[in-house]
């Protein structure tokens, strides 16, 4: 599995040095913005038991919220360019970012709101899908591209944060009981 990640990262890694080398200043932001974000939140799904609290969380936590804020302004960014995909695609972003924050800083929240969580990640995933469709269809291809590769990168996510939750959650079951 760690090389796969490795695999993932060096593609979107080279993704991000494409639309930075490109004309539009937002994809520029919106990549490497992106690219730090999941970076952090892999870290923190890895490791988020040795940093439980204190500076090194703080620190970490800091670093999602300016790396959130790049993403903030990359989606302005989209809509002053008039560019409607990629403002959708950057709230539905953001809206799957909150769901992921939600698993990650309330585990027993997420434990007992798992199917709702799930039908929310299944129906935003399934947009970005829709997305995906929508820029191979107007001849996009790198667009659709890198959203196929963002999609793969935060399912990777999104099932090591849900194994992470539901293991806090029988923990807690289990020191209860």
């Amino acid at each position: 599995m760690k090389t796969w990640k490795v695999i993932i990262f060096l593609l979107l890694a080279l993704n991000a040095v494409w639309f930075a080398l490109g004309p539009s200043p937002s994809k520029a932001l919106d990549a490497c913005a992106w690219l730090a974000l999941l970076a952090l939140f892999v870290w923190e799904a890895e490791c988020g038991d040795r940093l439980a609290a204190g500076r090194g969380r703080l620190i970490l936590r800091s670093a999602r919220l300016v790396a959130a804020i790049g993403v903030i302004a990359a989606m302005v960014g989209y809509v002053f360019e008039d560019n409607a995909l990629d403002t959708v695609n950057s709230v539905v972003w953001i809206a799957i970012v909150i769901v992921l924050e939600a698993q990650l800083r309330a585990p027993a929240f997420a434990a007992r709101m798992r199917h709702a969580l799930t039908a929310t990640a299944l129906l935003l995933y399934g947009t970005l899908g829709v997305l995906v469709v929508l820029w191979a269809r107007e001849g996009l291809w790198m667009d659709a591209y890198d959203a196929v590769l963002w999609l793969t990168a935060f399912a990777t996510l999104e099932l090591a944060i849900t194994r992470r939750s539901a293991a806090a959650a029988n923990g807690a079951a289990i020191s209860a009981g």
